[in-house]
């Protein structure tokens, strides 16, 4: 596909004519940047208008779709993430692809044509209720990495110790963004929010007892929390809330 700017130039300097410059942009507006493998229409253009590369959601995939996914996404772009991969699927993978790696805490699949760089000034906080928790903030985290961002993972500092909290929160207010993720009643982040001056995206995962309803406490509890500046996800969704994060940290760093 031919750069619009570029079949402009050409036209104004006289090395291409307008009916071919039409056909040109015809063609390219015709197939905007996809792969179509028949099972799926990969978009291969979508960090130049997002800034970021499609990401594979890995459940409900086949093995064979998963790989033939991650071919052809290594033909065109310099980074993959996949999320939800279970280790079965995940190593059959990275067999059949060279580079990938697997990240067994944050189920995902990660691929580099080059080693990633904190490309980003400033830092994200992750900052994780308690261990059981950890599946949804390693995710997160994960994204945001390969966002560019550098990130801070502060873990197990739940309500129920939270002395534990208050040892971390100069790293915590120092962040541009800020990540919490708590399941149970979901209260470290209203009081995360009471302490610091930094966006706050909250993350209800489905961790707790009956009453917790697989996260929807959690996610009430965020939604109506009384400390402002917090955004809310859905539940266990560590990718969304790494993702936000990580854009909040580029355009920061842009400005700086």
């Amino acid at each position: 596909m031919m750069d619009l700017e570029k079949i402009l130039k050409l036209v104004r300097t006289g090395d291409l004519d307008v009916e071919e410059a039409k056909q040109q942009i015809t063609r390219d507006l015709g197939s905007p940047g996809t792969a179509d493998l028949g099972f799926a229409q990969l978009d291969l253009e979508r960090e130049k208008r997002t800034g970021f590369p499609e990401v594979i959601f890995g459940e409900g995939k086949s093995t064979e779709q998963l790989i033939a996914i991650f071919r052809r996404l290594t033909e065109s772009i310099d980074r993959v993430l996949a999320t939800r991969i279970d280790p079965d699927k995940a190593a059959a993978v990275c067999a059949a692809v060279e580079g990938v790696s697997y990240h067994e805490a944050a189920r995902a699949l990660t691929w580099f044509k080059r080693p990633i760089l904190k490309v980003h000034e400033g830092y994200i906080a992750v900052v994780c209720a308690g261990t059981s928790d950890l599946p949804v903030a390693e995710e997160a985290a994960l994204t945001a990495e390969c966002f560019g961002s550098h990130v801070e993972r502060v873990y197990d500092v739940g309500v129920a110790g939270i002395h534990r909290l208050f040892r971390r929160l100069d790293l915590i207010r120092d962040a541009n963004a800020i990540v919490v993720v708590a399941g149970m009643e979901g209260a470290l982040a209203s009081v995360v929010g009471g302490l610091v001056s930094k966006p706050i995206v909250a993350v209800p995962t489905s961790i707790g007892y009956g009453a917790n309803l697989a996260g929807i406490s959690a996610l009430l509890s965020m939604l109506n929390a009384c400390s402002p500046g917090i955004a809310v996800v859905n539940i266990d969704n560590g990718f969304g809330a790494g993702y936000y994060a990580g854009l909040i940290n580029k355009n920061l760093s842009k400005r700086a």
